[in-house]
C-alpha cells in the first residue's frame, strides 16, 4: 500500500500566513512565510520545517514586528514551496 505523509501541525510553533504578499512570495522567491512564536530561534525553527514538510531549507530571516515574529523560509532550489503551499491548502 502506498500511504501518503500527513502533515501534522499539533504542538508545532509554525503558523502558516495567506495573503497576498505572502502568495507572491511562494510564486516569485520559492519563500514560505510563518508566524512563529517569539521565543524561537532559527535553528529550531530549520529544523521543525526540514522535519514536517521533509524539505531543505536554504536560508530564514525572521522580523519582530510588535508582540509577533514572522519567518521567510527560503527553500533550495529542488523543490518549489508552491508544491508546500498545496498540501497544506493555502492555494
Amino acid at each position: 500500500m502506498n500511504k501518503k505523509k500527513e502533515i501534522k501541525f499539533s504542538g508545532t510553533m509554525l503558523k502558516p500566513i495567506v495573503t497576498e504578499k505572502a502568495v507572491m512570495m511562494i510564486e516569485r522567491d520559492n519563500t514560505l512565510t510563518f508566524r512563529t512564536s517569539m521565543k524561537s530561534e532559527k535553528s529550531e525553527i530549520k529544523k521543525e520545517i526540514e522535519e514536517i514538510f521533509d524539505v531543505k531549507v536554504k536560508s530564514i530571516r525572521t522580523l519582530n514586528r510588535g508582540n509577533r515574529k514572522y519567518t521567510y523560509v527560503k527553500l533550495k532550489g529542488d523543490v518549489l514551496a508552491i508544491d508546500i503551499a498545496t498540501k497544506l491548502g493555502l492555494m
